[in-house]
């Protein structure tokens, strides 16, 4: 009977290891699928990531594109995580030759039939307080809250220290550089 429950338990053990395994404050160590889609009503989700950290940061930024298929706007109010204390949306932009990052009071509206796009450089989501560094090739869960749409979990694949656009299956998210015969060249 003993031996019966032990095993049982054994099995129940191994059927939650990968759970149990790799997530860890919000983090999937294994990583997560390239070019998921997310919707909650109108929203749809698409090309989430966020970046490698040094160890010892305490913040990072996180991308995607939202798009609002309603008749509607809706605003995008913050998200959570167990990687962060706090998420907020944060807007870059130049004044004169400094860039300066400032909050987005108020939430990030995402027009009625329109698309917002939360990328390096402009609107993103910041992380907080964050307790350990985000590692290339794992996944964030995080989950959006939008005002109309309600919540929307996520997943964000996690790319290399200055990545700039999603990753993807076996690529580093690096633009390729751009490559011109001479001939196209010709009459410019």
């Amino acid at each position: 009977m003993n031996i019966v429950r032990s095993a049982a338990l054994a099995a129940l053990l191994v059927a939650c290891a990968p759970s149990l395994a790799f997530a860890h404050n919000g983090v999937i160590h294994d990583g997560c699928p390239t070019g998921q889609t997310f919707t909650a009503g109108a929203i749809t989700v698409t090309d989430a990531f966020t970046r490698a950290t040094p160890k010892g940061a305490t913040a990072a930024g996180s991308y995607f594109t939202v798009v609002n298929a309603g008749a509607a706007a809706d605003t995008l109010l913050g998200a959570t995580s167990e990687a962060a204390a706090d998420i907020g949306a944060h807007q870059m932009k130049m004044n004169g030759d400094v860039m300066e990052m400032s909050p987005v009071e108020g939430g990030l509206e995402i027009p009625a039939g329109g698309a917002v796009q939360l990328a390096p450089g402009g609107y993103h989501l910041m992380l907080t307080g964050m307790d350990q560094p985000f590692v290339e090739g794992a996944c964030l869960e995080m989950t959006l809250h939008f005002a109309v749409a309600g919540d929307l979990p996520i997943q964000l694949n996690i790319g290399g220290l200055g990545q700039k656009v999603p990753p993807v299956e076996g690529d580093t998210g690096d633009a390729p550089p751009m490559e011109m015969e001479m001939s196209s060249m010709e009459g410019m």
